[in-house]
């Protein structure tokens, strides 16, 4: 791939990226590509959804597909800080203190079940997050690139779980659920897997120097002055409905626009067209409103209300 990729290398590098993911995790096209706007746009993924359908095997076989470092962290509640970032250790030998990486030294972190963490060790991942770098003991790491947390979290089990807090859930560009598989594809699973494990013999595709290129190529996809009023409209309107007591943040708006552009690059466009935008709303936006109480009382879901923004907001159209 050429130092500044173009719009064609990135649907090319996507699509053996796809393939090569495929041959592990069966039928899941639509998060895979999901997942994949979410890191050339440099974002996080938090996915909510019941165990054993797949997310780890996902991470794991997206930084395969790269070439990328992976580490998985188990979050429990006795888990501290410093075993997330790593810590500092005095060396008798040499009278100083060496600074020992953690987990969240990894191109590709897999927090597995981060509610269960005490607000305090969730909160360890607040500077990574947004700033690619970690504080230990005064001293600022830099984090490889690229970076990538895919956090998970059950939305059944709650016994012994704290909530994330509202800052920590606005870092996450997107929120995916891979779902229940389908009777033919879990029959597929099971061919699949029944003598060995395609993970093993996974193979990379790309290389992390790749992925940073098509991340700051993707930033290039055109977006006309039209679609910009209208992600700006739509995100103005998450906070004017009267059943969200808090909308979408700028944040949200600046993830929607780099994610319409990623979205683009993916189908090999250099510009970003209405649809694009429509599509990916549900999924970095929703997960950012608070909804009121009575609301919730009254059996309407923030996806719901999501449907109703988008439905309500002229869409633009070409002149």
């Amino acid at each position: 791939m050429n130092s500044t990729p173009t719009v064609g290398d990135i649907k090319a590098a996507v699509g053996q990226i796809r393939e090569n993911v495929g041959r592990v995790i069966v039928g899941k096209s639509e998060v895979v590509d999901l997942a994949l706007v979410a890191l050339l746009c440099e974002g996080h993924i938090l996915f909510e959804d019941v165990p054993g359908i797949g997310k780890t095997t996902l991470a794991k076989a997206l930084a395969r597909s790269l070439d990328c470092t992976f580490r998985r962290i188990q979050f429990t509640p006795d888990l501290l800080p410093s075993d997330v970032t790593g810590l500092a250790v005095y060396n008798q030998k040499t009278q100083e203190f060496e600074y020992r990486p953690g987990p969240l030294m990894a191109q590709i972190v897999l927090a597995d079940e981060i509610n269960r963490a005490t607000p305090r060790t969730q909160s360890a991942l607040l500077e990574a997050m947004q700033e690619r770098q970690i504080t230990v003991d005064g001293a600022t790491k830099i984090l490889p690139r690229p970076f990538l947390v895919m956090a998970t979290q059950n939305p059944i089990e709650l016994e012994g779980t704290f909530p994330l807090p509202e800052a920590q859930v606005d870092r996450f560009f997107m929120k995916l659920a891979l779902g229940y598989p389908s009777a033919d594809e879990e029959n597929s699973i099971l061919l699949r897997f029944e003598r060995v494990e395609p993970l093993d013999s996974l193979q990379p595709v790309t290389g992390g120097a790749a992925v940073f290129a098509m991340q700051r190529a993707v930033r290039h996809v055109r977006v006309e002055a039209s679609i910009r009023d209208y992600i700006v409209a739509l995100v103005h309107a998450t906070r004017a409905h009267s059943a969200v007591e808090l909308g979408a943040s700028p944040r949200g708006s600046l993830y929607l626009y780099h994610g319409a552009q990623a979205f683009a690059a993916l189908h090999g466009r250099d510009f970003v067209l209405p649809d694009d935008v429509k599509y990916l709303v549900p999924f970095i936006i929703t997960h950012r409103l608070i909804i009121g109480a009575q609301t919730r009382l009254r059996g309407r879901s923030a996806e719901q209300i999501v449907k109703e923004i988008v439905e309500s907001v002229p869409v633009p159209v070409e002149q």
